[in-house]
């Protein structure tokens, strides 16, 4: 559990010295990637492994 709040915090880091549109534009892309057969195949996928990983902890 440790480990997902480290990466949560450095990813909050991150987005907190991000400019805003440069934020913006990357989730305006991340939104149109899910939107894809390809990304409902990634979100699957990380769900999964993520399913995987907490039955082995």
């Amino acid at each position: 559990m440790d480990n997902n709040n480290v990466d949560m915090s450095k990813l909050i880091n991150i987005l907190s010295h991000m400019d805003k549109k440069d934020l913006e534009k990357g989730v305006g892309q991340l939104s149109n990637i899910l939107s894809t057969n390809d990304g409902k195949n990634l979100v699957n996928q990380l769900k999964n492994t993520m399913n995987n990983n907490n039955g082995h902890q």
